[in-house]
């Protein structure tokens, strides 16, 4: 069933307002429904037992922290400060973004108070003891927002709303129940290998991974004890060489990575990793007074890694919709793939 989600978006109102826009946008592109503080830019305590209402009808709630506290009530807190506590208070999943660097922000976007700056310092602290996120500019703040709330959504899932003519009937509501009842049935056969991988490499067969190094020499310039021809710039060597590496150190080593989701450039920089750690010692034996870094696995066996447990239905490829300006690719591990992961890599008695 398609669903919307309703998101409540608080902020100070006149500094932020192009901040505001950018989020809504941001929330329009992931199918939500914004709302917030620009019915109401001029709060009071009489609007403020609306605010609560319209909090409580949403299914997320954001906030927008830049370098002013904002309108206070009677007591001296702000209308900002009270949305948050509240949407805390009756327990709606929330994620905060603060400004990284008030300092550097504008007068005309900062407190001009010490009594001002100091409850912002105080908010600020009370914000970050929960799930928060940094930015800079509007349109970093977008993009972030973006990617948390669909982290959020996906860890925390709420009701959201749907249109009545997908209300779910009995006799829909018990196929739905009947279906599941499958699902569950297969899941307890995902610890077994799936089907069409018998011909595949995998578990402890070998892959030859061939890699890339740099070696700089603080001493003098050594020809290549590899047989490779040594390109040098200020005491600097570029080598070539490969490593038999088998499918399961393979997998082991980036799956925890997928445990949500991961990006190429991320399973590109574990995979690095890996090499580094078996190859840097015995290397380095080989070239003294000299320092091995910036291991680099060459592309063409990274993609093949990739197809290939792909092909062994332990990763796949998620199609999420994202922003525009997003043009990473991003992996997770399949059913089989984090059930493979457990028994690896969980601690026995």
């Amino acid at each position: 069933m398609n669903k919307r989600y309703q998101v409540f978006i608080s902020s100070t109102y006149v500094d932020l307002k192009e901040e505001r826009n950018e989020v809504m946008a941001a929330l329009l592109e992931l199918d939500c429904f914004p709302s917030g503080m620009e019915l109401f830019p001029a709060a009071d305590d009489t609007q403020w037992e609306v605010i609560k209402s319209i909090i409580d009808n949403c299914d997320y709630y954001v906030l927008i922290l830049g370098g002013r506290y904002g309108s206070v009530n009677k007591e001296g807190i702000s209308y900002t400060e009270l949305e948050y506590d509240y949407a805390i208070k009756k327990g709606i999943p929330t994620i905060s973004f603060l400004h990284a660097n008030i300092e550097n922000l504008s007068v005309s976007k900062s407190e001009k108070t010490d009594l001002g700056k100091e409850k912002l310092i105080e908010f600020r602290n009370k914000v970050q003891k929960k799930l928060c996120k940094f930015w800079n500019s509007p349109q970093e703040l977008g993009s972030v927002v973006s990617r948390s709330l669909i982290q959020l959504i996906k860890t925390k899932p709420a009701i959201g709303w749907v249109k009545a003519d997908n209300v779910l009937t009995a006799d829909s509501a018990n196929e739905i129940l009947s279906l599941r009842k499958k699902i569950e049935e297969l899941e307890k056969k995902d610890d077994f290998e799936p089907k069409g991988t018998e011909e595949l490499k995998q578990g402890y067969d070998f892959f030859n991974l061939n890699y890339t190094f740099s070696v700089k020499d603080t001493e003098k310039v050594n020809s290549g004890p590899f047989g490779f021809e040594d390109i040098f710039d200020r005491g600097q060597s570029y080598q070539a060489k490969s490593k038999s590496i088998n499918w399961n150190d393979i997998f082991y080593s980036i799956s925890p990575l997928m445990i949500n989701e991961a990006t190429e450039s991320d399973l590109m920089v574990s995979i690095n990793q890996l090499i580094e750690s078996k190859e840097k010692t015995e290397i380095e034996k080989n070239f003294e007074n000299s320092i091995t870094y910036n291991f680099k696995i060459i592309s063409e066996d990274f993609h093949t890694i990739i197809i290939q447990l792909r092909a062994l239905k332990l990763i796949i490829k998620n199609e999420k919709k994202r922003r525009v300006d997003d043009s990473n690719t991003y992996w997770s591990l399949s059913k089989y793939g984090d059930n493979l992961m457990t028994k690896m890599r969980a601690l026995k008695k």
